[in-house]
Protein backbone atom coordinates (compact mmCIF):
# COMPACT_ATOMS: atom_id res chain seq x y z
CA UNK A 1 0.00 0.00 0.00
CA UNK A 2 2.85 2.43 0.55
CA UNK A 3 3.86 2.12 -2.66
CA UNK A 4 1.06 3.21 -3.84
CA UNK A 5 1.14 6.62 -2.11
CA UNK A 6 4.22 6.97 -4.25
CA UNK A 7 4.16 10.51 -6.39
CA UNK A 8 6.31 11.74 -9.63
CA UNK A 9 7.90 14.71 -9.69
CA UNK A 10 9.34 16.35 -13.14
CA UNK A 11 10.96 19.80 -12.21
CA UNK A 12 12.19 22.02 -15.24
CA UNK A 13 14.10 25.22 -14.89
CA UNK A 14 16.70 25.72 -12.17
CA UNK A 15 16.74 29.62 -11.80
CA UNK A 16 16.22 31.68 -9.06
CA UNK A 17 12.27 30.58 -8.81
CA UNK A 18 13.73 27.07 -9.66
CA UNK A 19 16.46 26.94 -7.02
CA UNK A 20 14.40 27.78 -4.18
CA UNK A 21 11.48 25.47 -5.16
CA UNK A 22 13.97 22.63 -5.01
CA UNK A 23 14.97 23.60 -1.47
CA UNK A 24 11.64 23.87 -0.24
CA UNK A 25 10.84 20.35 -2.24
CA UNK A 26 13.59 19.16 0.12
CA UNK A 27 11.94 20.17 3.38
CA UNK A 28 8.57 19.40 2.33
CA UNK A 29 9.96 15.45 1.43
CA UNK A 30 11.26 15.45 5.03
CA UNK A 31 7.86 16.50 6.58
CA UNK A 32 5.21 14.84 4.58
CA UNK A 33 5.57 10.98 5.25
CA UNK A 34 1.79 10.29 4.24
CA UNK A 35 3.37 10.54 0.42
CA UNK A 36 6.47 9.47 -0.79
CA UNK A 37 7.87 12.46 -3.60
CA UNK A 38 10.20 11.35 -6.08
CA UNK A 39 12.32 13.47 -8.36
CA UNK A 40 12.93 11.50 -11.16
CA UNK A 41 13.09 14.45 -13.69
CA UNK A 42 15.12 17.37 -13.49
CA UNK A 43 16.33 19.73 -16.40
CA UNK A 44 17.59 23.11 -17.86
CA UNK A 45 17.58 24.58 -21.54
CA UNK A 46 20.52 22.35 -21.85
CA UNK A 47 20.89 19.81 -19.30
CA UNK A 48 18.95 17.04 -17.82
CA UNK A 49 19.21 13.98 -15.35
CA UNK A 50 16.64 11.31 -15.24
CA UNK A 51 16.51 7.64 -14.91
CA UNK A 52 15.48 4.71 -16.94
CA UNK A 53 13.74 3.25 -13.79
CA UNK A 54 12.39 6.33 -12.09
CA UNK A 55 15.58 5.74 -9.86
CA UNK A 56 15.13 8.97 -7.00
CA UNK A 57 17.17 11.93 -7.81
CA UNK A 58 18.34 13.50 -4.61
CA UNK A 59 17.00 16.65 -4.49
CA UNK A 60 19.69 18.63 -2.04
CA UNK A 61 22.23 17.66 -4.53
CA UNK A 62 20.45 18.08 -8.03
CA UNK A 63 21.41 21.24 -9.25
CA UNK A 64 25.43 20.72 -8.69
CA UNK A 65 24.49 17.14 -10.55
CA UNK A 66 22.91 18.75 -12.83
CA UNK A 67 25.82 21.17 -13.78
CA UNK A 68 27.76 18.19 -14.43
CA UNK A 69 25.28 16.27 -16.06
CA UNK A 70 26.24 14.62 -19.95
CA UNK A 71 22.18 14.08 -20.59
CA UNK A 72 19.96 16.19 -23.25
CA UNK A 73 17.14 17.15 -21.98
CA UNK A 74 14.08 14.98 -23.30
CA UNK A 75 12.45 16.68 -26.30
CA UNK A 76 8.34 17.45 -24.70
CA UNK A 77 6.35 14.88 -26.23
CA UNK A 78 8.78 12.03 -24.81
CA UNK A 79 9.04 13.33 -21.62
CA UNK A 80 5.14 13.20 -21.69
CA UNK A 81 5.75 9.36 -22.54
CA UNK A 82 8.10 9.00 -20.18
CA UNK A 83 6.07 10.58 -17.16
CA UNK A 84 2.87 8.97 -18.31
CA UNK A 85 4.48 5.78 -18.17
CA UNK A 86 5.67 5.58 -14.89
CA UNK A 87 3.00 3.67 -13.48
CA UNK A 88 2.30 6.46 -10.78
CA UNK A 89 0.89 10.01 -10.09
CA UNK A 90 2.99 12.42 -11.41
CA UNK A 91 3.31 16.22 -11.37
CA UNK A 92 5.23 18.60 -13.76
CA UNK A 93 6.75 21.38 -12.25
CA UNK A 94 7.76 23.70 -14.55
CA UNK A 95 9.56 26.81 -13.07
CA UNK A 96 10.58 28.51 -16.54
CA UNK A 97 8.62 31.48 -18.70
CA UNK A 98 9.11 29.53 -21.92
CA UNK A 99 6.06 29.60 -24.55
CA UNK A 100 7.12 26.36 -26.03
CA UNK A 101 6.59 24.38 -22.59
CA UNK A 102 3.53 26.47 -22.07
CA UNK A 103 2.15 25.53 -25.31
CA UNK A 104 2.55 21.65 -24.26
CA UNK A 105 0.40 21.72 -21.29
CA UNK A 106 -2.96 20.07 -22.86
CA UNK A 107 -0.89 17.63 -23.74
CA UNK A 108 0.96 16.63 -20.34
CA UNK A 109 -2.50 17.39 -18.80
CA UNK A 110 -4.45 14.85 -22.09
CA UNK A 111 -1.92 11.62 -20.17
CA UNK A 112 -3.00 12.57 -16.72
CA UNK A 113 0.27 14.74 -15.80
CA UNK A 114 -0.64 17.13 -13.55
CA UNK A 115 1.10 20.79 -14.12
CA UNK A 116 2.10 23.27 -10.96
CA UNK A 117 3.32 26.43 -12.65
CA UNK A 118 4.47 30.15 -11.99
CA UNK A 119 4.18 30.88 -16.20
CA UNK A 120 2.52 33.30 -16.95
CA UNK A 121 2.69 32.92 -20.82
CA UNK A 122 0.44 29.42 -20.60
CA UNK A 123 -2.45 31.07 -19.07
CA UNK A 124 -2.34 34.89 -21.22
CA UNK A 125 -1.12 33.75 -24.46
CA UNK A 126 -3.94 32.97 -26.93
CA UNK A 127 -7.27 32.51 -25.48
CA UNK A 128 -7.59 28.63 -27.50
CA UNK A 129 -4.69 27.97 -24.97
CA UNK A 130 -6.46 28.98 -22.31
CA UNK A 131 -9.29 26.68 -22.84
CA UNK A 132 -7.15 23.72 -24.22
CA UNK A 133 -5.79 23.71 -21.01
CA UNK A 134 -8.26 23.53 -18.67
CA UNK A 135 -10.77 21.29 -20.73
CA UNK A 136 -7.67 18.81 -20.58
CA UNK A 137 -7.78 18.79 -17.01
CA UNK A 138 -11.60 18.42 -16.68
CA UNK A 139 -11.39 15.33 -19.28
CA UNK A 140 -8.50 13.57 -17.65
CA UNK A 141 -8.52 14.65 -14.12
CA UNK A 142 -4.88 15.93 -14.29
CA UNK A 143 -4.64 19.20 -11.70
CA UNK A 144 -3.29 22.36 -13.21
CA UNK A 145 -2.41 25.34 -10.67
CA UNK A 146 -0.80 28.50 -11.08
CA UNK A 147 -0.86 30.85 -8.40
CA UNK A 148 2.71 32.61 -8.75
CA UNK A 149 1.65 33.52 -12.60
CA UNK A 150 0.13 36.35 -10.58
CA UNK A 151 1.73 37.99 -7.44
CA UNK A 152 3.89 35.59 -6.61
CA UNK A 153 3.50 34.45 -3.54
CA UNK A 154 0.70 36.07 -2.51
CA UNK A 155 -3.17 34.33 -2.66
CA UNK A 156 -4.57 36.14 -5.42
CA UNK A 157 -5.53 33.24 -8.07
CA UNK A 158 -7.02 31.53 -5.38
CA UNK A 159 -8.58 34.07 -3.74
CA UNK A 160 -10.51 35.17 -7.37
CA UNK A 161 -11.20 31.64 -7.78
CA UNK A 162 -13.03 31.38 -4.55
CA UNK A 163 -14.98 34.49 -4.98
CA UNK A 164 -16.23 33.29 -8.70
CA UNK A 165 -16.86 29.77 -7.66
CA UNK A 166 -19.26 30.75 -4.26
CA UNK A 167 -20.92 32.85 -6.72
CA UNK A 168 -19.90 36.06 -5.61
CA UNK A 169 -20.05 39.03 -8.37
CA UNK A 170 -16.72 40.67 -9.13
CA UNK A 171 -17.52 43.93 -10.15
CA UNK A 172 -13.78 45.20 -10.92
CA UNK A 173 -10.27 44.55 -10.45
CA UNK A 174 -7.60 47.34 -9.24
CA UNK A 175 -4.19 47.08 -8.15
CA UNK A 176 -0.38 47.64 -8.74
CA UNK A 177 1.04 44.40 -9.71
CA UNK A 178 4.38 44.94 -10.84
CA UNK A 179 6.92 44.76 -7.80
CA UNK A 180 9.25 46.78 -10.33
CA UNK A 181 6.83 49.49 -11.13
CA UNK A 182 5.57 49.46 -7.73
CA UNK A 183 9.31 50.19 -6.51
CA UNK A 184 9.92 52.96 -9.42
CA UNK A 185 7.27 55.00 -8.35
CA UNK A 186 7.32 54.73 -4.69
CA UNK A 187 10.91 56.25 -4.58
CA UNK A 188 10.26 58.48 -7.94
CA UNK A 189 7.14 59.92 -6.72
CA UNK A 190 6.78 59.13 -2.76
CA UNK A 191 3.83 60.52 -1.15
CA UNK A 192 6.36 62.54 1.10
CA UNK A 193 9.65 64.32 -0.29
CA UNK A 194 9.97 64.56 -3.80
CA UNK A 195 11.61 61.87 -5.24
CA UNK A 196 14.66 60.83 -7.34
CA UNK A 197 14.72 61.65 -11.56
CA UNK A 198 13.33 59.03 -13.36
CA UNK A 199 16.14 57.70 -15.17
CA UNK A 200 17.89 57.48 -11.77
CA UNK A 201 15.40 55.24 -10.19
CA UNK A 202 15.72 52.96 -13.41
CA UNK A 203 18.77 52.56 -13.27
CA UNK A 204 18.73 52.26 -9.46
CA UNK A 205 16.47 49.77 -10.12
CA UNK A 206 18.03 47.51 -12.09
CA UNK A 207 21.27 47.62 -10.17
CA UNK A 208 19.30 46.23 -7.31
CA UNK A 209 17.99 43.43 -9.55
CA UNK A 210 14.23 44.86 -9.98
CA UNK A 211 14.02 45.06 -13.44
CA UNK A 212 14.59 42.48 -16.26
CA UNK A 213 18.31 42.43 -17.77
CA UNK A 214 16.93 45.26 -20.61
CA UNK A 215 14.22 47.70 -18.33
CA UNK A 216 12.52 47.80 -21.26
CA UNK A 217 10.92 44.61 -20.62
CA UNK A 218 9.25 46.14 -17.50
CA UNK A 219 8.45 49.50 -18.62
CA UNK A 220 6.58 48.49 -22.16
CA UNK A 221 3.71 47.24 -19.60
CA UNK A 222 2.96 43.79 -20.89
CA UNK A 223 4.47 42.00 -17.79
CA UNK A 224 1.73 44.06 -16.06
CA UNK A 225 -0.84 43.11 -18.77
CA UNK A 226 -0.39 39.10 -18.92
CA UNK A 227 -1.16 39.17 -15.57
CA UNK A 228 -4.51 41.17 -16.56
CA UNK A 229 -5.37 38.51 -18.78
CA UNK A 230 -5.04 35.78 -16.67
CA UNK A 231 -7.41 37.86 -14.01
CA UNK A 232 -9.86 39.07 -16.07
CA UNK A 233 -10.72 35.38 -17.94
CA UNK A 234 -10.91 34.02 -14.22
CA UNK A 235 -13.67 36.83 -13.61
CA UNK A 236 -15.21 35.33 -16.50
CA UNK A 237 -14.29 38.03 -19.46
CA UNK A 238 -12.62 35.80 -22.49
CA UNK A 239 -9.78 38.58 -23.45
CA UNK A 240 -7.84 37.13 -26.14
CA UNK A 241 -4.47 38.49 -25.80
CA UNK A 242 -2.45 40.85 -23.28
CA UNK A 243 -1.90 43.40 -26.54
CA UNK A 244 -6.48 43.50 -27.04
CA UNK A 245 -6.81 46.11 -24.75
CA UNK A 246 -4.73 49.36 -23.83
CA UNK A 247 -1.39 48.85 -22.70
CA UNK A 248 0.56 52.54 -21.85
CA UNK A 249 4.46 52.16 -22.20
CA UNK A 250 6.52 54.14 -20.00
CA UNK A 251 8.95 53.89 -23.19
CA UNK A 252 10.33 57.39 -24.65
CA UNK A 253 9.39 56.19 -28.55
CA UNK A 254 12.83 57.24 -29.66
CA UNK A 255 14.50 54.49 -27.19
CA UNK A 256 12.28 51.71 -28.55
CA UNK A 257 14.78 51.00 -30.99
CA UNK A 258 17.73 51.22 -28.71
CA UNK A 259 20.16 48.45 -29.40
CA UNK A 260 20.76 47.56 -26.35
CA UNK A 261 18.96 47.83 -22.64
CA UNK A 262 22.78 49.57 -21.61
CA UNK A 263 21.92 52.04 -24.47
CA UNK A 264 18.56 52.92 -22.98
CA UNK A 265 19.38 53.38 -19.71
CA UNK A 266 22.43 55.86 -20.88
CA UNK A 267 20.16 57.83 -23.02
CA UNK A 268 17.24 57.27 -20.99
CA UNK A 269 18.00 61.03 -18.76
CA UNK A 270 17.58 62.60 -22.07
CA UNK A 271 13.52 62.29 -21.64
CA UNK A 272 13.28 63.16 -17.69
CA UNK A 273 11.36 65.72 -18.38
CA UNK A 274 8.04 63.95 -19.58
CA UNK A 275 8.20 61.92 -16.43
CA UNK A 276 8.79 65.33 -14.31
CA UNK A 277 5.83 66.78 -16.18
CA UNK A 278 3.57 63.67 -15.16
CA UNK A 279 4.07 63.84 -11.70
CA UNK A 280 3.87 67.47 -11.67
CA UNK A 281 0.44 67.52 -12.95
CA UNK A 282 -0.62 65.19 -10.45
CA UNK A 283 1.03 66.96 -7.49
CA UNK A 284 -0.78 70.34 -8.61
CA UNK A 285 -4.01 67.76 -8.05
CA UNK A 286 -2.59 66.79 -4.45
CA UNK A 287 -2.19 63.62 -5.39
CA UNK A 288 0.95 60.59 -6.44
CA UNK A 289 1.21 58.88 -9.76
CA UNK A 290 1.19 55.40 -9.91
CA UNK A 291 1.22 52.28 -12.96
CA UNK A 292 -2.18 50.28 -12.75
CA UNK A 293 -4.30 47.51 -13.76
CA UNK A 294 -7.74 47.60 -13.82
CA UNK A 295 -10.58 45.31 -14.61
CA UNK A 296 -14.12 46.49 -15.19
CA UNK A 297 -16.64 43.40 -15.46
CA UNK A 298 -19.37 45.02 -16.25
CA UNK A 299 -18.12 47.06 -18.86
CA UNK A 300 -15.92 44.46 -20.07
CA UNK A 301 -12.46 47.16 -20.08
CA UNK A 302 -9.47 46.32 -19.22
CA UNK A 303 -6.47 48.71 -19.02
CA UNK A 304 -3.09 49.11 -17.96
CA UNK A 305 -1.18 52.77 -17.35
CA UNK A 306 -0.79 55.64 -15.34
CA UNK A 307 -3.22 56.88 -12.89
CA UNK A 308 -3.75 59.51 -9.85
CA UNK A 309 -4.29 58.66 -6.60
CA UNK A 310 -5.11 60.36 -3.54
CA UNK A 311 -2.40 60.46 -0.72
CA UNK A 312 -4.53 58.10 1.49
CA UNK A 313 -5.28 55.72 -0.99
CA UNK A 314 -4.32 52.46 -0.05
CA UNK A 315 -2.09 52.14 -3.56
CA UNK A 316 -0.26 55.82 -3.01
CA UNK A 317 0.21 54.11 0.46
CA UNK A 318 2.34 51.31 -1.17
CA UNK A 319 5.79 50.64 0.17
CA UNK A 320 8.93 49.36 -1.30
CA UNK A 321 8.67 46.98 -3.97
CA UNK A 322 4.79 45.59 -2.88
CA UNK A 323 2.06 44.92 -4.53
CA UNK A 324 -1.74 45.36 -3.72
CA UNK A 325 -4.72 43.91 -5.28
CA UNK A 326 -8.63 45.06 -5.00
CA UNK A 327 -11.19 42.72 -5.39
CA UNK A 328 -14.52 44.85 -5.38
CA UNK A 329 -17.91 42.55 -5.46
CA UNK A 330 -21.20 42.35 -4.98
CA UNK A 331 -20.62 40.68 -1.00
CA UNK A 332 -17.41 42.93 0.15
CA UNK A 333 -19.74 46.01 -1.01
CA UNK A 334 -17.76 49.33 -1.45
CA UNK A 335 -14.79 48.12 0.66
CA UNK A 336 -12.92 46.15 -1.31
CA UNK A 337 -11.17 42.90 -0.37
CA UNK A 338 -7.49 43.61 -0.56
CA UNK A 339 -4.58 41.50 -0.84
CA UNK A 340 -1.33 43.08 -0.51
CA UNK A 341 2.28 41.92 0.29
CA UNK A 342 5.44 41.02 -1.46
CA UNK A 343 4.88 40.49 -5.19
CA UNK A 344 8.72 39.53 -6.26
CA UNK A 345 11.22 37.44 -5.28
CA UNK A 346 12.38 33.96 -5.40
CA UNK A 347 11.22 32.46 -2.38
CA UNK A 348 8.15 34.05 -1.98
CA UNK A 349 7.06 32.64 -5.82
CA UNK A 350 8.76 29.36 -5.08
CA UNK A 351 6.29 28.98 -1.84
CA UNK A 352 3.17 30.13 -4.20
CA UNK A 353 5.25 26.97 -6.32
CA UNK A 354 4.85 24.67 -3.68
CA UNK A 355 1.78 25.42 -2.05
CA UNK A 356 -0.06 24.43 -5.39
CA UNK A 357 2.05 21.59 -5.20
CA UNK A 358 0.33 20.45 -2.32
CA UNK A 359 -2.67 21.17 -3.71
CA UNK A 360 -1.95 18.70 -6.24
CA UNK A 361 -1.05 16.23 -3.88
CA UNK A 362 -4.06 16.34 -1.44
CA UNK A 363 -6.05 15.99 -4.71
CA UNK A 364 -4.88 13.33 -6.57
CA UNK A 365 -5.28 10.26 -4.11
Amino acid sequence: MASARQVYIAVIGTGGVGKCFLSQLSALTKRRTSQKLVLCYISTSKKAIYNDDYAAIDIDNAVSALASSAQSPLALNNLVTYLAASGYKTVLVDNTSNQEIADSYPIFLERGISVVTPNKKAFSGSYKLWQDIFNASATSGARVYHESSVGAGLPVISTLNDLVETGDEVTKIEGVFSGTMSFLFNSFAPTSGSGGKWSAEVKKAKELGYTEPDPRDDLNGLDVARKLTILARLAGLPVESPTSFPVQSLIPKELESASSGDEFLAKLPEFDSQMEQVKAEAEKEGKVVRFVGSIDVGAKQVKVGLEKFDLSHPIAALKGSDNIISFYTKRYGSNPLIIQGAGAGGEVTAMGVTADLLKVLSQIY
